[in-house]
């Protein structure tokens, strides 16, 4: 019953969102600030795991390449469909779970451990539309961060199989090309836009409704990774079924 119970709680907490709204320039100086914590504050760590994580790919697909009739291209190929289907979208949106998601939680719950929401609410504020309705839209650029990721991912991957000496440039340019399909960027960038909903609400909902003192919001940060991570996954799953399938 605590289940249904915090599924319930989840959709009325986004209906107050959308309910009485901030001024508008207020929301628009609280929205910059989100996106500069949330989504700049990102770029750093998605780059930097992208660009290596893509060439270990590169690598490990070189060298599993033992056939001689399999073309080289493969490496490139490979590189390229597991960066664009999963990687990118998929396992960046986990680890952004954490970092992201813990910081949602952490802030908003300090607020209600400080009574900083209590306030809000006495003020006669919004404070669901105050505090998550911002993060909310700021996370709508999170495509952006997606999009660099792929980027840096198969540069990554060439630069690891073409300097580690697994294959020429030509080839690699050529595996890049070979059978690529322009759904499967719209796919990813779909699940994109579904997994920056999530990882926008459900960290915010564990923030807002969470009890307790200093301690609780730690125990809330971890319990809110681990479900923005559960619903994530069935999410990738349920959607890459209606998708590709």
């Amino acid at each position: 019953m605590s289940y249904i119970h915090s599924i319930g709680e989840y959709f009325l907490m986004i209906k107050g969102v959308f309910g009485r709204m901030t001024k508008r320039s207020v929301l628009k100086e609280l929205i910059f600030k989100e996106i500069n914590e949330l989504i700049i504050g990102s770029l750093g760590i998605v780059a930097f795991i992208s660009f290596f994580i893509g060439g270990v790919v590169a690598i490990q697909t070189a060298l599993n390449l033992n056939n001689p009739l399999i073309p080289k291209t493969l490496i490139a190929f490979a590189a390229r469909q597991s960066i664009i289907l999963e990687f990118a979208p998929t396992f960046i949106s986990i680890i952004m779970a954490g970092k992201v998601g813990s910081f949602i939680t952490s802030s908003i719950g300090s607020m209600r451990v400080t009574e900083q929401i209590d306030a809000l609410e006495v003020m006669g504020i919004n404070s669901l539309n105050y505090l998550i309705f911002p993060k909310i839209i700021a996370m709508l650029t999170y495509p952006f961060v997606i999009a660099i990721s792929m980027f840096l991912g198969i540069l990554g991957a060439y630069a690891a199989a073409v300097f580690g000496g697994f294959v020429g440039s030509d080839l690699f340019l050529e595996g890049l090309q070979d059978g690529f399909e322009g759904f499967h960027l719209v796919y990813a960038f779909i699940k994109t836009f579904i997994f920056a909903w999530i990882l926008a609400t459900i960290p915010a909902y564990h923030g807002y409704y969470m009890k307790g003192g200093a301690l609780e919001v730690g125990h809330a940060s971890t319990t809110s990774f681990v479900w923005t991570s559960v619903v994530l996954i069935i999410t990738n799953y349920v959607v890459t079924q209606l998708l590709l399938s």
